[in-house]
């Protein structure tokens, strides 16, 4: 942090905030695959505020929000934490975020999401660490499924393959892309 710190200044900056937010997705030995998201805001200079004092480097939010999930996007767990926050009463709202099981990650995710925890009935950091948490899901969902080689098998086959879970996710992945051309040809798709 020091570092950073003395090259913000050299650039005639000073440093007032970082925020660190970590996504990191596990395959339990049970089957379930977990995603760990943590974040963190530290003000580089001490601080005052309302209910306590911050040090130098010290985390203003510290949270981590663990979610497990299995093969089909379903939340099974949650475990939401708040280690440090700017009010005592910051981690009250973290037992609602069991609200969260049976939910599924994929399309409609993130409205869902802020219909649950948006405004007063959540915290607005744990709330804004889950759209990352959803993508890094997804994404530790296809690295296991590359793992498996299931696309290669499954474009080695004749008749039609199923729709990608990609389709329209993104501009790179519209439907009628160049992307999609290839993974999902039309002369492939079911009618």
């Amino acid at each position: 942090m020091q570092l950073e710190r003395d090259q913000a200044m050299a650039q005639g900056r000073r440093l007032l905030h970082t925020r660190q937010v970590q996504c990191t997705g596990y395959l339990r030995d049970d089957g379930l695959f977990d995603v760990e998201a943590t974040m963190k805001d530290i003000s580089p200079d001490g601080t005052e505020m309302f209910f306590k004092r911050l040090s130098a480097g010290e985390a203003l939010h510290d949270m981590r929000l663990v979610v497990s999930f299995d093969t089909d996007m379903v939340i099974r767990q949650v475990q939401a934490h708040t280690v440090a926050a700017p009010t005592p009463y910051c981690g009250d709202s973290n037992a609602r975020y069991q609200e969260l099981v049976g939910l599924k990650i994929g399309p409609g995710f993130s409205k869902k999401v802020k219909s649950l925890f948006g405004g007063a009935q959540g915290c607005t950091h744990l709330t804004e660490l889950l759209g990352p948490l959803a993508t890094t899901a997804i994404q530790t969902w296809f690295s296991l499924w590359r793992e498996t080689n299931i696309i290669s098998e499954a474009h080695r086959k004749e008749g039609p393959l199923p729709r990608p879970m990609l389709v329209d996710s993104c501009q790179a992945y519209r439907i009628d892309g160049q992307a999609m051309q290839l993974l999902w040809p039309p002369h492939r798709r079911a009618a």
